[in-house]
């Protein structure tokens, strides 16, 4: 891996994202949004924003840079772009970086905005530090885009782009513990839910709610989301095709 190729690659990216204004606003606002439209459904219900919150300031991220990120790089591949960058001397892992770089500055300025936003905007209730949540949510939308990169790689456009959300994150969001504690699920289902990383997304996020002091299950969450992001990521660089058909 070439740190200057890949710096240059990410730059590219940046570039081309910086003309395509629906796709910032995407990645950037509608967390935003989603948290505040949240935040007034529940205004009758007493702490019901507090309690579930949390966890979705991870889900949202993760989900639009999964979107995003998908159908931008099947944008490269399908227009050529991707197979005439892999003609020339750029490593595998020097595109995947470049991606994850550029997509993951976009993803620090999304939990940024969307964590600020929920803590002091919506006036979201939680004992622990901001940081710490602010790290869960970076990392779940790192982990939003290390999936998108890799499931761009099976799609032949971007409609079955879209499709693959039904089925790499709708089961995730059904069984990461938002609508029923993990422990109360079916045995199989707990099980299945027990090798999902959003699962440890949300049970990050709940730690920072519920404890004052950095725990030991949230350094554990912390790096199992992390991990999962970077094994994507080198899944990603694995199923790089050098061509596009």
């Amino acid at each position: 891996m070439n740190a200057a190729r890949t710096l240059a690659t990410a730059a590219r990216v940046l570039r081309q994202l910086r003309h395509d204004p629906r796709s910032i606003a995407l990645m950037l606002l509608v967390p935003c949004v989603m948290l505040v439209l949240l935040r007034y459904v529940f205004d009758g219900s007493a702490g019901t924003f507090d309690a579930i919150g949390a966890s979705l300031l991870g889900i949202f991220p993760l989900i639009t840079m999964f979107l995003v990120t998908s159908i931008a790089t099947l944008r490269e591949r399908t227009s050529g772009t991707l197979e005439r960058l892999l003609a020339m001397p750029l490593g595998k892992a020097d595109l995947i970086g470049g991606y994850a770089l550029a997509f993951g500055a976009l993803a620090v300025i999304q939990s940024v905005l969307a964590t600020t936003l929920a803590l002091w905007g919506l006036g979201l209730d939680v004992i622990g530090s901001a940081w710490l949540l602010l790290l869960v949510a970076l990392l779940d939308a790192l982990l939003g885009t290390a999936l998108g990169l890799f499931v761009s790689a099976f799609a032949a456009s971007e409609f079955q782009a879209v499709q693959f959300m039904p089925a790499v994150i709708f089961p995730q969001l059904l069984l990461c513990g938002l609508f029923t504690a993990r422990d109360r699920m079916q045995p199989l289902l707990e099980a299945i839910s027990n090798v999902l990383p959003m699962s440890y997304a949300v049970d990050g996020m709940n730690e920072v709610l519920r404890h004052t002091d950095l725990t030991t299950t949230y350094v554990r969450d912390v790096l199992i989301v992390a991990g999962c992001a970077f094994l994507v990521l080198g899944l990603g660089a694995a199923t790089l095709r050098r061509r596009t058909a």
